[in-house]
């Protein structure tokens, strides 16, 4: 399978290009950027093979079966159906899109094409999320009560392109994509109804932290935080309360760092630690499969919709609308 880039982005290599090096049958083969001198630099430094003159002389090349996406959020939708029309496979990098009705196009598309289309929710992928869902369905918490999430990472930015409201920034859609998407795995379905929602802004309509509330047809309740520059400095974690116990993890997001897996019930507290083998890696190795085996995987395009409503929602609450 030889992957076309689409942009010299800075998450690349560690989101594809290493991974590449121990996925047998996948090889990066080309990238282009809009500046084709940067992606020479790029090819150059990270051993790709070449270095194309745009982004649709990729998907021009015949040699080419799949394409990473890691454009600006507001650039996803229109270049991943750019991609499938061309008869390619697409790793898209989270958020699918700038919008739901954005997604919904993609969505279409790809369900005409027989393409294979995965967002890269890559946490999603590794031993520790599918450890996580196991022991929230087991029973082993009880009747699950509440669950919360949190990203927050310090990006004090305001120039970078996360906070572009033209290019579909802000903390919801960069790093609150996470928790909305830890938070519906978590649940195995969606809430019905986001009850609060509360942002600080870094600008107009774009949010720089927030914090949202949401109940689901059962009963339970969720919450999410997230941000990109807020006094919750650094927080990446979930948590699960049952009538029985409760799941806190740390860093599901990058396992591969440092995790910490707790587990509280009335027989006392376990803590678990699995492979540090990179989030990455398993998704390339999904997506492979995908391609080659038509082999089922969990960040499809009906997911990618569903996280995009939700995304969507969660502003409409705040007051300031959905990207795009």
């Amino acid at each position: 399978m030889r992957i076309g880039v689409l942009g010299a982005a800075r998450i690349a290599p560690m989101a594809l290009l290493r991974p590449a090096r121990r996925v047998p049958g996948v090889e990066v083969a080309a990238v282009a950027a809009r500046d084709p001198e940067k992606a020479r630099r790029f090819a150059h430094k990270h051993g790709i093979p070449r270095a194309l003159e745009s982004y649709q002389a990729i998907l021009d090349d015949p040699t080419i079966d799949a394409v990473y996406v890691p454009l600006p959020n507001g650039l996803h939708a229109e270049w991943t159906i750019r991609a499938i029309e061309a008869g390619k496979h697409v790793l898209c990098e989270k958020p699918f899109a700038a919008n739901a009705d954005e997604a919904e196009r993609v969505a279409a598309v790809a369900r005409a094409s027989y393409r294979v289309v995965m967002e890269a929710f890559h946490w999603r992928y590794h031993p520790l999320a599918e450890r996580m869902i196991e022991i929230v369905r087991s029973g082993q918490l009880g009747r699950v009560r509440h669950i919360e999430t949190a990203l927050c990472i310090p990006l004090p930015l305001p120039g970078d392109i996360r906070y572009r409201l033209d290019l579909a920034g802000g903390a919801t859609m960069d790093t609150g994509c996470y928790t909305i998407h830890m938070l519906r795995h978590l649940a195995g379905n969606d809430p019905i109804e986001v009850t609060s929602a509360r942002a600080r802004l870094a600008s107009p309509r774009v949010d720089r932290a927030m914090e949202a509330d949401f109940r689901f047809a059962d009963g339970r309740t969720g919450r999410i935080v997230c941000s990109l520059f807020s006094a919750w400095l650094f927080r990446i974690r979930a948590r699960v309360v049952g009538d029985s116990g409760e799941l806190d993890v740390f860093n599901p997001l990058g396992p591969q760092v440092y995790h910490r897996l707790k587990r509280t019930t009335g027989k006392g507290s376990q803590i678990e630690r699995l492979t540090r083998e990179p989030t990455y890696l398993f998704q390339l190795r999904a997506f492979e499969r995908a391609v080659r085996e038509g082999a089922p995987f969990p960040t499809h395009v009906d997911d990618a919709v569903a996280n995009m409503k939700l995304i969507d929602a969660v502003y409409q609450k705040s007051g300031l609308g959905p990207r795009g």
